[in-house]
């Protein structure tokens, strides 16, 4: 195990303090990065996990508070071709989702596990699609988690035309099927779903619109509501007063009874960004109880111009949407864009070595600054706050770009790659209550220290975070202490 303090400021709540970061790295196991799967797993029984799938070989490793691995879970019931996992983890057991590649299907299943990663029971077939004659090439299940953990619904979604049709079944915590259903919701002009989430009771939530122009702006927005086992959804519009949504977010808060919606908003169908939206759906009166369109004002635009001089809010996606208690919010949002070109020049993406392109067309991936606002309930903004970055990579994804966020209840950190140099960096930036910033950087320097993949980082406790790393074929995991 390779261990290393590095000392930075992180601003809290309460008064400034200095405080020691500690990051402590995992010991390799070999990984291959370009047909490997990983993740954090999260904290189970005291114990941190970790996955990894590589060579043929599923296993959970499991962690002590200083990184020493003290176990490794062999996951030997999963099939030799795995698509996609998801896991969710308990204090005192494990729930992994996964999809196997058999013949010419994939097909949906679900495992329990204790507190030690054994299986518990035979994995629940959960349902199965057929593939097209050139193999798996799209997402065919997807889930939804309750905040408590206690509901969860696997479901696939399919339009065609006019019509968007759901099929799903609810699960609870003990993987028995509460619920089976299937719902079709039909709009005036061709459909398309955004973001479905689940609250505490398992009412499905889903984001529905109609795209518009060459941008597919939203011109019609609904949420659709759909309780366990029902077969009808029962659809809120949110009006849109001729303006066009774009880059939608859904969020269920379970105590106060809404599910909020943030995004933006443009003037033409074309155009680009002209300001925000936030609404709040009432899951009891089953209506928006709160819907702004909030402009941006000048000194948003002076200070995203100073960084993006011609079309300050294009390409931003809203990434997270933090509720306050007071009604207000705090919207964040990430430059990203895909580009592609047909002449391949190696080594212009920093990470590009991890996925050789062997075609003559090229996939770049994009991703720049972060933007975060925070709103009062009245659609004022308090502040605003942007962490310039410019990160570019061919081929993978965009694996070692974006950034992980770890939310201490009133700091914002945010940590992610600076490659625009001759090797990587970690940068660390934090957000205060009143958006002032704090930018430090501390470098994984030298063939001994691995690179880090951020995005796939995840927050296990109040203040810790677990980001995966890899340094050629291997891979180890990043124990950040704040």
């Amino acid at each position: 195990m390779k261990y290393l303090k590095l000392v930075a400021l992180l601003l809290l709540w309460l008064p400034v303090t200095s405080e020691a970061q500690e990051v402590l790295y995992s010991q390799y196991d070999k990984f291959d990065m370009r047909a490997g799967d990983y993740a954090v797993v999260g904290m189970v029984g005291g114990r941190l996990y970790n996955y990894r799938n590589s060579s043929g070989e599923a296993v959970l490793d499991v962690y002590d508070d200083s990184m020493n691995k003290v176990a490794k879970v062999i996951l030997d019931f999963f099939p030799d071709k795995i698509y996609e996992t998801r896991f969710i983890a308990y204090n005192d057991k494990i729930i992994v989702l996964y999809q196997a590649l058999e013949s010419n299907k994939v097909v949906q299943y679900a495992a329990l596990l204790d507190e030690k990663g054994k299986l518990l029971k035979k994995p629940v077939e959960l349902g199965g699609v057929k593939t097209g004659i050139f193999g798996a090439m799209k997402t065919y299940f997807q889930s939804a988690v309750s905040e408590n953990k206690k509901m969860i619904a696997i479901y696939n979604v399919s339009e065609k035309g006019h019509e968007t049709e759901f099929e799903g079944r609810w699960l609870d915590d003990n993987l028995n099927i509460v619920k089976r259903s299937r719902a079709t919701f039909k709009a005036d002009n061709a459909i398309e779903h955004a973001d479905v989430n689940i609250d505490n009771d398992g009412n499905v939530y889903m984001a529905v619109y109609t795209p518009e122009g060459a941008m597919n702006y939203a011109d019609q927005f609904w949420i659709l509501k759909l309780s366990p086992g029902a077969t009808k959804f029962e659809p809120k519009e949110m009006q849109l007063e001729e303006k066009f949504a774009a880059s939608g977010y859904l969020k269920v808060d379970n105590m106060n009874g809404k599910v909020y919606f943030g995004g933006f908003y443009a003037d033409k169908k074309n155009g680009g960004f002209d300001g925000i939206i936030y609404a709040a759906y009432d899951i009891a009166g089953g209506s928006f109880v709160t819907r702004k369109l909030i402009p941006f004002d000048q000194e948003l635009i002076d200070a995203a111009g100073a960084r993006r001089r011609n079309h300050s809010f294009d390409n931003y996606a809203v990434k997270q949407l933090i509720v306050k208690g007071d009604g207000g919010f705090v919207m964040i949002a990430e430059v990203h864009f895909v580009t592609t070109r047909s002449n391949y020049t190696p080594g212009l993406g920093f990470y590009s070595y991890y996925s050789p392109s062997t075609t003559s067309t090229v996939r770049e991936y994009h991703y720049g600054d972060i933007m975060a606002m925070s709103y009062n309930n009245d659609g004022v903004r308090d502040w605003s706050a942007f962490v310039p970055k410019e990160q570019y990579s061919q081929e993978d994804g965009g694996a070692f770009s974006s950034y992980a966020l770890l939310n201490t209840g009133g700091t914002l950190a945010f940590l992610y790659n600076d490659f625009n140099t001759s090797r990587s960096r970690i940068q660390l930036t934090t957000v205060t209550p009143d958006g002032k910033t704090d930018f430090r950087s501390f470098d994984a320097e030298g063939n001994d220290y691995p690179d880090w993949l951020p995005r796939n980082g995840k927050q296990v406790a109040g203040r810790v975070i677990i980001v995966p790393c890899v340094h050629k074929k291997q891979i180890c995991f990043a124990k950040v202490v704040f």
